[in-house]
């Protein structure tokens, strides 16, 4: 008789095929592994849209339904220009340009989708977009004012560097992207993403010049690129040259997406700045309007200004634009620079003021600042020196205040005016504020002495040790106190509070009862405390050797 057939090895067995549970559950433990496990897949708050947020574990939300709210845009151009009045100083042609331009935009998209949703049958409604422009020096509120403008009007916002982009298929980052960045500044929300404002900075530095060889893919390339995004087209919001966007995708698609959202940029206003540094060469060129002779700094600053405002298409091109980009940028706008006046004026009445920012760094120590006028005029003087714009406001004081910052949370003084002369000569006024600090602290320790006595009593009777404290050290804790707002003796309670336990110690090796307290005990109690500590066992080891533990009970004896 035959030996029956025997079982075949364990891996020529047929493997039960994988649900599709745990294949999907694989796939994404394998994707996570392989781009470090930072990233998981949840879903945004939008319609019919997911992406990927790294670093957050998000439960995954039910699926909204088509939301039929509609972006609504009630405002006229003086209702936007005012609220800028309000943030950014001086730049009133801009102001103006800018809110005609934005009221314009919106208020030609309500109108479309108007007629798009009525019934009525009519010619086709055409409409430019009026994509903006903005040529001026760095500094001068270009970013500020789009950024409110956003605010107000309640869009997304997108800002980026011009110079980070590359032509689709090199390094760098992909124009498209903006887009996609609209929607997740949206919330998910692809109606209100297609309603939003993208600028971007440093545009001149895309302009490509005759000196550039071989093919010019962050320039060049870039400009080619915006082209269809500052018109009309439709940008997929899975990217199809990231690996984490279509796996996205696809797994959307395995819960009833279709995979194929997209964003439509008609109804996105894109605003572009730069300085143009060189713009007015071409534009003096042109116009034949060359000086002759000695000129100074201000008037050359001057003409420049006014040779912006004459800057036509052509020039542009000269500059390095393509003809058909520069020409979906019809509306074009001059910062004009900032003067010393207009600095003050920052200073003085911007909401946004740099001196709000300084006067809550003061009041977070207890410190009240007061600034002057005297003061911030030096300053605006010294930042239009910088040529840097409001930017050179903070660099002027820094300098002047970085050693108030340093010394004032510690001297105690409840008051700092900012004073001309403050910003003239900051070191003799510094000394003066350590003098009055040292007459400041002596008052207030006579005014607190009663208290420190009290809980000096308290701690005597409750520990059998006194503590000593001399006139800096009283006048530290009711400086202390009041900084803090708290009283005397509750602040003492807390500071010595393993006082006793340390002492006990001390009195061991020393014998001491009586232990001086000064202003850098008050300053740092366990450092001091720690360093009499030692200082004992060093002075006395042969009475501190075996007898620090006395604190804990004692042991059994074993028979």
């Amino acid at each position: 008789m035959s030996d029956p057939t025997p079982e075949p090895p364990e891996s020529d067995k047929p493997k039960t095929p994988a649900s599709p549970e745990e294949v999907t559950r694989k796939l994404e433990d394998f994707i996570k592994n392989t781009l470090g496990g930072q990233v998981l897949f949840t879903r945004i708050d939008g319609p019919g849209a997911r992406r990927l947020q790294e670093n957050e574990e998000t439960p995954e939300p039910p699926a909204r339904e088509e939301s039929s709210e509609t972006f609504e845009f009630n405002y006229r151009p003086a209702d936007i220009k005012a609220h800028l009045d309000r943030y950014v100083i001086h730049q009133d042609e801009a102001k103006k340009v800018l809110a005609t331009a934005v009221c314009d935009h919106y208020h030609h998209a309500r109108m479309l989708r108007e007629h798009r949703e009525s019934d009525t049958l009519g010619p086709r409604l055409e409409f430019s977009k009026q994509n903006v422009i903005i040529i001026g020096p760095t500094g001068v509120g270009k970013t500020y004012l789009v950024k409110h403008i956003a605010d107000l009007i309640g869009v997304p916002f997108v800002k980026a560097d011009a110079t980070k982009f590359s032509e689709t298929g090199y390094v760098g980052g992909d124009v498209d992207d903006l887009v996609r960045d609209l929607v997740a500044k949206a919330g998910g929300d692809i109606e209100l993403a297609e309603h939003g404002i993208i600028y971007l900075d440093e545009i001149d530095k895309l302009s490509s010049g005759p000196e550039r060889l071989g093919r010019d893919v962050s320039g060049r390339g870039v400009q080619t690129a915006l082209l269809k995004l500052m018109e009309e087209t439709e940008v997929p919001l899975y990217a199809p040259n990231d690996i984490r966007s279509q796996m996205q995708m696809m797994f959307d698609t395995r819960k009833g997406r279709t995979g194929r959202e997209v964003v439509n940029t008609r109804n996105i206003l894109f605003i572009v700045s730069g300085a143009f540094s060189g713009l007015e060469k071409l534009i003096e060129k042109r116009t034949n309007r060359k000086s002759i002779g000695f000129v100074s700094s201000d008037t050359k600053g001057t003409a420049a200004e006014h040779l912006f405002r004459e800057a036509r298409t052509k020039d542009f091109i000269d500059f390095g634009f393509e003809a058909e980009f520069i020409g979906r940028l019809p509306v074009r706008v001059v910062c004009d620079p900032l003067s010393a006046d207009d600095m003050f004026q920052i200073m003085k009445n911007s909401e946004g003021s740099l001196i709000r920012q300084y006067e809550r760094e003061f009041a977070a120590y207890g410190v009240k600042a007061i600034f002057e006028d005297d003061a911030l005029r030096e300053i605006a003087s010294r930042a239009e020196e910088e040529k840097t714009g409001a930017r050179g406001l903070v660099t002027a004081w820094e300098k002047v205040l970085r050693d108030f910052k340093f010394e004032m949370p510690s001297l105690g003084l409840p008051e700092l005016t900012v004073s001309g002369e403050l910003v003239k000569n900051p070191e003799q006024v510094l000394a003066r504020c350590r003098n009055d600090a040292a007459s400041f602290v002596n008052e207030l320790g006579t005014a607190h002495a009663g208290e420190v006595r009290a809980f000096v009593e308290r701690f005597q009777r409750e520990h059998g040790f006194t503590l000593e404290f001399d006139s800096s050290a009283i006048g530290a804790i009711a400086a202390r106190a009041q900084r803090e707002g708290m009283a005397v003796e509750a602040l003492c309670a807390r500071l010595f509070k393993d006082y006793p336990f340390g002492l006990k110690l001390v009195a061991r090796s020393t014998g001491a009862a009586r232990f001086p307290i000064t202003a850098d005990a008050v300053a740092n109690p366990d450092k001091f405390v720690s360093d009499l500590v030692v200082s004992a066992c060093r002075q006395h080891p042969d009475t501190s050797a075996g007898r620090v533990i006395d604190v804990t009970p004692e042991p059994h004896s074993h028979s």
